[in-house]
Order: structure tokens, then sequence, then C-alpha cells
């Protein structure tokens, strides 16, 4: 049993976007999570295989879950945040096969007061072979609808 509350507790993502099974582990600095692609989700190939480049988004999902679990340790709820970007996405293969978990792993290189935050991700296979590598930024904005509507940082209303 997990001694992490379901990842669907730490996530907003919902139904079929929801792309997490689980948090492995966890700390301050690093979190781990495990995804299984599936023949039959809307992402499948003819091949029934997820395309590597939804790898991006185990890692943003696995960066949320990791700053969902800060928050929440803290006694805080999580802040609404986004993907800014990725540097350097290298995928080693084309397509993870269905059924095979896979450890996406987000480590935390950076993360100021305004909310700005950058990992370094990996996605493995059971076996710890490395499928894909990525360095990703975020950012956990004070005022996310604000930010959304395209308001300054900080800027009052």
């Amino acid at each position: 049993m997990s001694a992490f509350a379901p990842i669907a507790d730490l996530l907003p993502h919902r139904g079929n976007m929801l792309l997490l099974a689980r948090m492995l582990a966890a700390d301050d600095e690093i979190a781990t999570c495990e995804a299984v692609p599936d023949a039959e989700a809307w992402y499948a190939d003819t091949d029934d295989t997820m395309p590597s480049w939804i790898g991006i988004e185990l890692m943003a999902q696995t960066i949320a879950a990791h700053v969902a679990l800060i928050a929440r340790r803290a006694g805080k709820p999580p802040r609404p945040g986004v993907l800014l970007g990725t540097r350097a996405y290298r995928a080693e293969v084309d397509r993870f096969p269905a059924g095979q978990p896979l450890q996406v792993t987000a480590r935390l290189a950076h993360r100021d007061a305004t909310g700005l935050g950058a990992y370094d991700c990996t996605l493995a296979d059971s076996n710890g072979t490395v499928l894909a590598t990525a360095a990703i930024t975020v950012f956990e904005p004070e005022n996310f609808a604000q930010f959304i509507d395209g308001q300054t940082h900080g800027e009052a209303q």
C-alpha cells in the first residue's frame, strides 16, 4: 500500500486526462510517479501504444503532484500552475508500449518566491532504462485567475 494520497487527491486532472496511476516516492526535492500506458486511451496510436511526446504531460503531472504534496505537507491547498515550457525534451523511443509501467521522476532544480520553478525530469521503464528526459519550467502564480486573464503578476485590480 502506498504511503501517499491517491494521485487523484493530488491532481486536478480527471477522467481520461489523469495519466498517472500513483505516486511512488517523494520528498521536498523530488517525486516519482507511475504511469501505465493504456491501449484503449485517447492517445493510443494505431498499434495501441502511447506516443513518446505524451511523456511531457506525464512529467508535468508528476511536477503538479509534487507541488500539491509539498503544499499539503505545509497545511495549504495547492495553487494552480502552468507549464511554461520545456528545454530539450529527448525521447529515446518513439512510443511507450501499453501495459508496461513507466516511472516518471521530477527533481526540483529551482523555485523562487514569485512561483517560478524548474524541474529536471526523466521517464524510465520498470528496469530503470531512461526513455525520455526534459528540463521543464513551471509557474505557480499568486493569483491564477489574474495570470490567465493576462494581467501582470502582482498588479492590483
